[in-house]
C-alpha cells in the first residue's frame, strides 16, 4: 500500500486544506516535506485537547518531514529552491501572490520542471473579482451558500467541521492523483489550482440546480431532509433520539405496515414522496407518535425486520465506542495516539503503520545538510532557468 514510494512531495502549508492533501500522499507512502514558518504551521496552536497537541495538527500532519524556513531569507529560500528541484510534487496555500513575490512562480517553475505536478491552494482561486479576499472556513461556508440550507428554521449553523477547508483538500488530492497518473502517461506534469469557494461550489450542485432551473430555493430544514419524507430525527420513549430515512415509495409501505398502518401507503395525501412532502408535517407526525412508544434500540429491531433505514443520533462518546470504528496509531512529540481510520480499505491488506506527527522543524538539520550545499539555485535563477 506504499503505491507513491517513489515520490517527493514538497509542501509550503498551514491550516488543514494543504495538509490535508499531503497528509494523504505520504499516507501513500509518499516522502512529504512540509515546509512551515519559523514559528511552525499556526495549526499547531488551535488547541491542545489531543493529549497536548493540536487535534487538526495530529490529524493531518502524520508521516511528514518538518522544516521550519523562513522565506524571507535568501539561505531559506536557496533551501527551498533546491526542494522543488528535486520535487515530483509541490503543494502550496499561501495567501494570492506570495509565492511569486518570494521568487517561486509557480509557471515558470513548471516551465523549467516540464515533469513538475504543482497544486496551489486558496480561497476563490488565482482570477475573478474575489481572488484576494481573504478566505477561512466558515466564510466560505457563508459565501458558498452552505449557511443558507444548514442549521434550523431559527438561523444558520456552521458545520461543525471544517467542511470547506476538508473539500478543498479532497479535490486537491484527487487532481494531483489525476496529475500523476497523467504524467505517466505523457511525461509532463501539471498546474492545478484549487479554491475553497469552488470545491464548495461542486458540493452545492444540488440546491443550485433545485433552484436556478426549479425555481425552488432550499430552506434549512435541521435533522430533515429537504426533499424527501418521512427522512428525519423522532424521539422515542426512552428519551434518545433515532433517525429514519424513507427513500421511496415501496419502503413507505413498508414502514406503514410494520408501524401498524397499512391504509396509510394508499392514502393520496401519502402514496408518493412529493405528497408526503407537501403534507410533511402530518407525514412526520404519524411516524413519530409510533415510535414515541418504544424504546430506541426496540424502534430499531422493529424498523429492521422492514428493512427501513435507520440512525442513532451519536454524541461524541457515542463516537469513540461506535462499534464500526477502525483506528490507527500514531506517534506524536506526547506519545501515541488513536486515530479514526482513513476511509479506503483495501480487501486483505493490513494498512502499514502512519507515520508521526514531527515537531517544529524535527527534520530541519537533516533537510538542510540534504538540500542546502554549495551550488544550490537561487530562487530568483529557478524562475527563469
Amino acid at each position: 500500500m506504499q503505491d507513491l514510494a517513489a515520490l517527493t512531495v514538497v509542501s509550503v502549508e498551514h491550516a488543514v486544506a494543504a495538509p490535508y492533501a499531503s497528509a494523504k500522499l505520504a499516507d501513500a507512502g509518499a516522502r512529504v516535506i512540509k515546509v512551515e514558518r519559523p514559528e511552525g504551521d499556526f495549526a499547531r496552536g488551535y488547541d491542545s485537547l489531543a493529549a497536548g497537541n493540536s487535534a487538526y495538527f495530529v490529524w493531518l500532519n502524520r508521516g511528514k518531514e518538518a522544516i521550519a524556513l523562513d522565506l524571507k531569507k535568501a539561505e531559506d529560500r536557496r533551501i527551498l529552491a533546491a526542494m522543488i528541484d528535486k520535487a515530483d510534487i509541490l503543494i502550496q496555500n499561501l495567501g494570492p501572490g506570495v509565492m511569486e513575490r518570494l521568487g517561486f512562480g509557480i509557471e515558470a517553475l513548471c516551465e523549467r520542471q516540464p515533469g513538475l505536478i504543482a497544486c496551489s491552494i486558496s480561497g476563490y482561486g488565482s482570477a475573478g473579482p474575489r481572488a484576494s479576499q481573504k478566505a477561512y472556513d466558515l466564510l466560505i461556508q457563508a459565501e458558498s451558500g452552505l449557511s443558507a440550507i444548514n442549521g434550523t428554521e431559527e438561523g444558520p449553523a456552521r458545520v461543525g467541521i471544517s467542511v470547506c477547508d476538508i473539500a478543498a483538500g479532497m479535490t486537491a488530492y484527487q487532481a494531483i492523483l489525476e496529475a500523476v497518473i497523467g504524467r505517466l502517461a505523457t511525461g509532463r506534469g501539471r498546474h492545478v489550482e484549487v479554491s475553497l469557494y469552488h470545491a464548495m461550489a461542486d458540493w452545492m450542485n444540488v440546491p443550485y440546480l433545485q433552484h436556478r432551473y426549479g425555481g425552488k430555493a432550499p430552506t434549512r430544514q435541521g435533522l430533515r431532509h429537504p426533499t424527501i419524507a418521512p427522512y428525519g430525527a423522532f424521539d422515542c420513549a426512552d428519551g434518545k433520539t433515532l433517525l429514519v430515512a424513507v427513500q421511496n415509495d415501496r419502503e413507505w409501505a413498508k414502514l406503514c405496515a410494520v408501524l401498524g398502518a397499512p391504509d396509510m401507503a394508499d392514502d393520496p395525501a401519502f402514496a408518493t414522496n412529493a405528497g408526503r412532502v407537501k403534507n410533511r408535517e402530518r407525514t412526520d407526525g404519524f411516524v413519530g407518535a409510533r415510535l414515541a412508544g418504544l424504546g430506541r434500540e426496540d424502534a430499531i429491531a422493529l424498523l429492521s425486520q422492514a428493512g427501513i433505514a435507520i440512525g442513532r443520533l451519536s454524541d461524541m462518546e457515542d463516537l469513540v465506542r461506535h462499534p464500526q470504528n477502525r483506528f490507527v496509531e500514531v506517534a506524536t512529540p506526547t506519545g501515541p495516539l488513536q486515530l479514526l481510520a482513513p476511509g479506503a480499505a483495501v480487501a486483505g491488506e493490513v494498512r502499514p503503520a502512519l507515520g508521526k506527527v514531527p515537531e517544529i522543524d524535527e527534520h530541519g538539520t537533516a533537510l538542510r545538510r540534504e538540500f542546502g550545499g554549495a551550488g544550490t539555485a537561487s530562487p530568483q535563477d529557478a524562475s527563469v532557468r
